[in-house]
This record gives structure tokens, C-alpha cells and sequence, in this order.
């Protein structure tokens, strides 16, 4: 009455089987993946990584242990020298859903941790926000081309870790902006991840006036590859990829190359990653009830525009 699992891919397209075979490949080596969705292009060797966190847009503890398990297995699967070849991930694309690309870092959970002053906690979300990056930044070691696309707002910490790879674009409606200094914070990875792009004078700029930047703003400082109409930016990805086929193997090189050039960059995010835990553990009271005032506008900013959004869907002819 039921066919298998097995018996039903047997049935589907070599593409279908393909993208299975490859995402299943990636979930098995690395384990439970929340806050995240696999999906993958054969034609263009692209696998996608959809980021969804589960109650606020934002950078959660869970998603960026997702984000690095993600790295780690394909680097474990198809890393080695030898297996070059066969690969079938040769671009590793990032993208978001919903009203904001994402809000920036966790602030309940900075919170927890300060209520708690759990240093331990705090020291692992550094860990994971850094080792992510530098590996999106090393395109997995020299075995991928990593590229993001950003659909919408995107605010503080949360830029980090689609800017750290080689290649990032954004939707002409998408913005940019690091608040934390309004609230005697900064973000982890900012200052070297952004001063590698757009020069430390400019990141500075940024990063200590607290101004947001749209999307064509952003690319003139040097933070964008490209600005994309609305709706286009993964079609965007797609021709990149598609076109950088036949040049993949020169331009991870090249990749690698001026990564290499910019410095150490893992032994920069490890001493920003013991600064900005330090810098949390030293947050005054008063600074302590800035984030939870701000923690509960995201919550009724969040909550306006989820009510929006289903009120529009419910209306006739919408």
C-alpha cells in the first residue's frame, strides 16, 4: 500500500535523488540542525542554507551551533585533497526569510547569562559566532565559495556572519545598522570582519555612530559585492555561481589568497571574542536595563508586524 522511502527516490529525477542524497549526507555527519533548512542546486553545485530561527530573527546560540555543524560536515565529507573531484558542493549560500534578515545578536540570551553571570555561556556564543566566520571567511579551507544575499533589514552582530564570506549582495529594500554602541556594547566579530571590507576608518565610522546605511550606502562604504532589485538576489547567486563553474578552483585560490594576505584572522576573533565576553561581564545595571528595554521593543515591533502580515493575508483580494 506504501512505498519506501527508498522506493519513491528510486522513482524521482537524478537531480531530485541528488539534492537528497547530498543535504541527507550533510544532516546525518552533522546531527541536529534547528533553526536552519538544507536545500541543494546540483546544476550549479550549490547548496543553500536557509537560516530560520525559531522565535525572534536573531542570531541564537542554537543557530549559530547549526551554522558551524554545517561547515564542519562538509568540510569532514569532501575536504581532503583528494576529494576535490567529487565534491558536489562547490558554493555554500546563505539566505533568509520573513520582514528582517535578522534583528542581530540574541539579547534574552545575553540576559540569562548576565542574570546568571554565566561567563561559560557567553565565552561558547563568542566561540561559535568567530569559528563560523572564519570559516566562511577561508570558503571552508579552500574547498567552496561562500556568498550571502540579504532580503531585508539587517541590524548589528547579525551582518557579521553573512559578511564574512567571499561574496555578499543585497536586495535594494535591505538596510544596515550596528546600534550597539547606543547601549555600551559591540559586536563580536565586527570590527575585523568589517575592516577587511570596507577599510578600519570607514568600519570605525560605522561601527561607533550607531547610523543605519541602506543597501546602495553600504555597497559605496565597501560593504557589498552588488545591489540587486527586489526579489532578484537569489537569482543573483545563481548566474554567480553558474558563471564561476569553470574558474571555481582559481577563484577559492584567489579567495584564500587575499584571506591569507588580510592576516590571522582566527587568532584576531579569538582576542575580540574575549573582549566583547569581558566588555558583557562589565555592563553596569543601568546599561543591563537598556537591553532588556530593548529585548522587549523587539518583542512588540516583532509581534506589530507578524499581526500586519496576517491581517493582510486574511484580507479578500489581498
Amino acid at each position: 500500500m506504501f512505498q519506501s522511502f527508498g522506493s519513491i527516490m528510486d522513482l524521482a529525477p537524478a537531480a531530485v535523488r541528488e539534492s537528497c542524497e547530498v543535504t541527507e549526507a550533510i544532516r546525518h555527519k552533522a546531527g541536529f540542525l534547528p533553526e536552519t533548512r538544507l536545500s541543494y542546486e546540483p546544476e550549479i553545485k550549490t547548496l543553500w542554507v536557509t537560516i530560520q530561527p525559531e522565535l525572534k530573527p536573531v542570531f541564537t546560540l542554537q543557530l549559530l551551533d547549526s551554522l558551524v555543524k554545517i561547515q564542519n560536515a562538509i568540510l569532514a565529507l569532501w575536504g581532503a585533497p583528494d576529494q576535490y573531484q567529487r565534491a558536489p558542493v562547490r558554493f555554500l549560500a546563505f539566505r533568509g526569510t520573513g520582514p528582517f534578515f535578522t534583528l542581530g545578536g540574541d539579547l534574552d540570551f545575553y540576559l540569562d547569562c548576565l542574570a546568571k553571570n554565566d561567563r561559560a555561556a557567553l565565552a561558547e556564543y563568542a566561540r561559535l559566532s568567530t569559528e563560523g566566520a572564519v570559516m566562511n571567511a577561508s570558503g571552508l579551507k579552500g574547498l567552496v565559495v561562500t556568498l550571502s544575499t540579504i532580503h531585508a533589514k539587517a541590524i548589528g552582530g547579525g551582518i557579521d556572519a553573512p559578511r564574512s564570506c567571499n561574496v555578499m549582495i543585497a536586495e535594494e529594500q535591505a538596510s544596515f545598522v550596528y546600534p550597539e554602541i547606543k547601549f555600551n556594547h559591540f559586536p563580536i566579530t565586527a570590527v575585523a570582519i568589517l575592516s577587511r571590507r570596507m577599510g578600519p576608518r570607514a568600519a570605525e565610522q560605522m561601527l561607533l555612530s550607531g547610523e543605519e546605511m541602506s543597501a546602495q550606502e553600504f555597497l559605496e562604504a565597501g560593504g557589498l559585492e552588488a545591489v540587486v532589485p527586489t526579489g532578484t538576489g537569489e537569482a543573483w547567486i545563481r548566474k554567480y555561481a553558474s558563471d564561476s563553474l569553470p574558474m571555481h578552483a582559481a577563484k577559492t585560490a584567489l579567495f584564500s589568497a587575499f584571506n591569507n594576505r588580510a592576516g590571522d584572522l582566527k587568532a584576531e576573533l579569538a582576542d575580540l571574542g574575549q573582549l566583547w565576553t569581558d566588555c558583557m561581564l562589565r555592563l553596569s545595571p543601568s546599561a543591563i536595563s537598556k537591553l532588556q528595554r530593548i529585548a522587549q521593543t523587539q518583542d512588540r515591533m516583532l509581534a506589530r508586524v507578524y499581526q500586519q502580515a496576517a491581517s493582510t493575508a486574511l484580507t479578500p483580494g489581498s
